[in-house]
Order: structure tokens, then C-alpha cells, then sequence
């Protein structure tokens, strides 16, 4: 299991195409996915857990990745919220 602290970039925060974004790759992966934030826990492929947490431009999130490509599925996500989810900031 891995973990690492993610903080959202784009001004908008992880509203609903980026949170489709982010599952939508974390799918795209055999390892379990789970995002922590506030004290709650919520599945990281799961689009009404990720929309859930309502995180913030600057929110620090803690993603939490467990399998057989966790290390892959850390890097390529971890891409992508650096990359504020590929879109211009809003």
C-alpha cells in the first residue's frame, strides 16, 4: 500500500470533469483507490464518492493506493492533478 498527499491545483477545485477525470484513469487501473480528506474515506473510482468531498482549490488530499500497479497508478494520477485534470483554469 501507498499513500501521498495531492494538492488540488486548478481554481475551480475537484468539481464534476475533473472528478470524472480522475476516476475515469483510476479505472483504468487493477489497484484499489481510496481518497481521504477531512476524516472521511471514499472509493477513488467511484464518481458520487470523489464528487462527495467537494475539495477545493488547495485542498490536500490523501491518496491511498493498494494492488498490483499502485506505484503506475500513484505516478499517472498524481500527473494528472498536477496537470490541473488537462483543462485551463476556470
Amino acid at each position: 500500500m501507498i499513500k501521498k498527499k495531492i494538492t488540488i491545483k486548478n481554481s475551480a477545485g475537484l468539481h464534476a470533469r475533473p472528478s470524472a477525470a480522475l476516476v475515469k484513469l483510476a479505472s483504468s487501473f487493477d489497484s484499489d483507490f481510496h481518497i481521504h480528506l477531512y476524516g472521511y474515506k471514499v472509493n477513488g473510482k467511484s464518481i458520487l464518492g470523489v464528487m462527495t468531498l467537494a475539495a477545493e482549490c488547495g485542498a490536500e488530499l490523501e491518496f491511498e493506493l493498494e494492488g498490483p500497479d499502485e506505484k503506475e497508478a500513484m505516478a499517472a494520477l498524481e500527473e494528472l492533478v498536477d496537470n490541473k485534470f488537462g483543462m485551463k483554469d476556470e
